[in-house]
């Protein structure tokens, strides 16, 4: 127990009293979500000469109380205990080693004394990959403003899956940004922590693969059982699923066993909830139950970071005023700014110079002047059937009329030619149809470019406008 002040000589608290007492001044200075997520968690261990203990989660979340609340916390120990009260943090690690020393806390709060927890026993399950890339960390995740929100919640979930507000975890952002890099960093993350959790990560497209594959086998209920026991779903890219009623609807209700089980969600997205026009609106009110994170662009001192770090992981040397030249050209996203180091680095090799500023924009220039295409299969659909005078929703079905037939087929071959989707998921958008029919419909459309030369010069005109509509 501690000895408190005057104010308090007679009385003798519990620790448990004392940090009650602490939570009803924080709850009264933070929002319902920042009081669920990062104070409730706070277990009082013990109470010993004006100091009370407590234990937190994790270093993650000891850092982000220091760096956000420290006033606040410092302020509710001392109306609930005495001006002499002090505070003293205990973080559990779930690792094996030592954790990585922290800086000394100035008073009244003392710096976190860590204890290592055993690894709990695995418990026995069948064999899955959970297709994490190991490459993508928190330690290799650079932070900025442009990702500050993202960053910290990420963390959060990390050392207490489905235990925080943060339940789904939605993030949201343009393309080259890091969504994938850190929600694969959040899986990695548990997985170090707590070795026994089963926890997926997979693509919206490979999830719709999956579940058609499900129903042509008679295995729905297989597929919905598994995925409904895992401890952590990583869904990337859920705006592929704007379309595929059937595929929502089972993604729905494994959502719905998954959040009241208290598992952990974890979703990307290129656009916010709101944005994703034809989604099930049961689907996007569940989106906003946690947390809507999005991640910006990087700014100036990112950018420098990020350069700075890749070139480091190339193990090639360059100078500051390279990476300011480099960070300056090159804004909108990170995989540019990768793009750009590689281009330098090629562009040295073959040349056999020296990376040298003048090298550097070189490579700036060549980067910048290239086409930066995204193209999804739903835009050259769109484009096509414009082209063609077909109606879009006609190429999805089972009519065999001359027109839409054609349509469909120079579809399904400029969706080969120019994206990066599998034979499977190309017919998944037209209709469900299986590889070989895309392959019969890309060798007719070959056929047809060989045979009439009007024809050519109609598709060359539809990738062009396909082209500068994803510019």
């Amino acid at each position: 127990m501690i000895t408190l002040d005057s104010t308090y000589s007679n009385q003798v608290l519990s620790h448990e009293k004392i940090w009650l007492k602490c939570l009803k001044v924080i709850k009264e200075n933070v929002s319902p979500m920042a009081y669920s997520t990062w104070f409730l968690p706070i277990k009082p261990v013990s109470c010993q000469d004006n100091t009370l203990k407590v234990e937190l989660p994790g270093n993650f979340h000891w850092e982000w109380i220091e760096e956000h609340y420290k006033s606040l916390i410092t302020k509710a120990i001392k109306s609930a205990a005495g001006e002499n009260a002090k505070l003293e943090y205990v973080v559990v690690n779930d690792f094996d080693q030592e954790p990585e020393t922290k800086k000394t806390l100035p008073t009244p709060l003392s710096q976190p004394k860590p204890i290592v927890a055993a690894a709990p026993q695995q418990k026995p399950s069948e064999k899955f990959s959970n297709s994490l890339n190991n490459k993508y960390t928190f330690e290799n995740f650079i932070k900025g403003e442009g990702n500050q929100l993202a960053r910290a919640a990420a963390g959060a979930i990390s050392e207490n899956p489905g235990g925080t507000a943060f339940n789904p975890f939605f993030v949201y952002g343009g393309v080259g940004l890091g969504k994938t890099h850190l929600i694969q960093a959040i899986g990695n993350e548990i997985l170090a922590r707590m070795p026994e959790k089963r926890i997926i990560y997979l693509s919206s497209d490979q999830f719709t693969v999956e579940f058609l594959d499900a129903i042509q086998n008679n295995k729905a209920n297989e597929f919905s059982a598994f995925y409904r026991s895992m401890d952590v779903l990583i869904l990337d890219d859920i705006q592929f699923l704007i379309g595929k009623e059937k595929t929502q609807e089972y993604f729905f209700n494994i959502f719905n066993t998954l959040h009241q089980s208290g598992k952990q969600i974890i979703l990307s997205s290129d656009k916010a909830p709101k944005d994703l026009k034809g989604m099930d609106d049961r689907l996007i009110s569940r989106f906003h139950w946690g947390l809507q994170a999005d991640i910006q662009p990087p700014d100036f001192e990112t950018r420098i970071a990020i350069l700075s770090k890749k070139a480091n992981d190339f193990g090639i040397t360059i100078s500051h005023e390279i990476y300011e030249y480099i960070a300056t050209n090159i804004t909108s996203n990170i995989r540019e700014l990768e793009g750009c180091l590689i281009k330098l680095l090629a562009n040295s090799s073959l040349s056999s110079k020296a990376i040298d500023l003048d090298l550097v924009k070189k490579s700036v220039r060549e980067i910048s002047t290239s086409k930066k295409i995204n193209i999804g299969i739903d835009i050259i659909t769109k484009i096509t059937c414009e082209a063609l005078g077909v109606e879009e929703n006609k190429v999805r079905d089972k009519t065999r009329k001359q027109e839409v037939v054609l349509a469909r087929q120079l579809s399904m071959y400029l969706s080969k030619e120019l994206t990066k989707s599998s034979l499977k998921t190309i017919g998944l958008h037209f209709g469900g149809r299986d590889h070989s029919t895309v392959i019969h419909a890309c060798a007719a459309i070959d056929a047809l470019l060989q045979s009439d030369k009007a024809f050519k010069e109609n598709v060359l005109s539809i990738k062009n406008k396909i082209e500068l509509a994803c510019s």
